[in-house]
């Protein structure tokens, strides 16, 4: 039996993932587990919960547990990659009701430095709470999409 997700656990921890951490969800227990890629180095490697300092010693048994899973316990959860920020940020300069906020917006988008720009536009705009939730909604959106995909029921609370 597989157990429920927590859809805004899982969004969050989309939304925190950097190049050098993946995240699973853990199919028995509905936790989410971050390997990070030192971890995952240094499990491949061979080593042992002796050769870590304490406070890693739980990651690191988590990292090999799920390098070693051959049932599919542990399920990758969509990186950051998968999670298409500038598209949102598109649909965030769309959903704008107010012309000079949309132009300004897609203004900011556009080229090199669009991310910093953008950030820059909501702050000037004091829009900043409105494009964290709608993001956060994104994330939501993507996190249930990813559960309906395989099979896992979802706790949306």
């Amino acid at each position: 039996m597989t157990a429920k997700a927590r859809l805004k656990q899982i969004a969050e921890e989309i939304g925190a993932l950097f190049d050098e951490n993946t995240a699973f969800f853990d199919r028995k227990t509905g936790d989410v587990v971050v390997v990070l890629d030192d971890m995952r180095r240094a499990a491949e490697e061979g080593c042992s919960e002796g050769d870590v300092q304490e406070w890693q010693r739980d990651l690191l048994e988590s990292t090999i547990a799920i390098g070693n899973d051959q049932d599919g316990r542990y399920l990758p959860l969509p990186n950051k990659y998968d999670f298409h920020e500038y598209e949102v940020m598109e649909r965030f300069c769309q959903s704008r009701d107010d012309d000079e906020q949309a132009d300004g917006l897609f203004d900011a988008i556009r080229g090199r430095g669009a991310f910093r720009r953008f950030k820059d536009k909501i702050h000037q705009f004091g829009i900043q709470q409105e494009w964290y939730r709608f993001r956060d909604e994104a994330l939501m959106e993507l996190a249930a999409d990813w559960a309906e995909e395989h099979g896992i029921e979802v706790d949306r609370e």
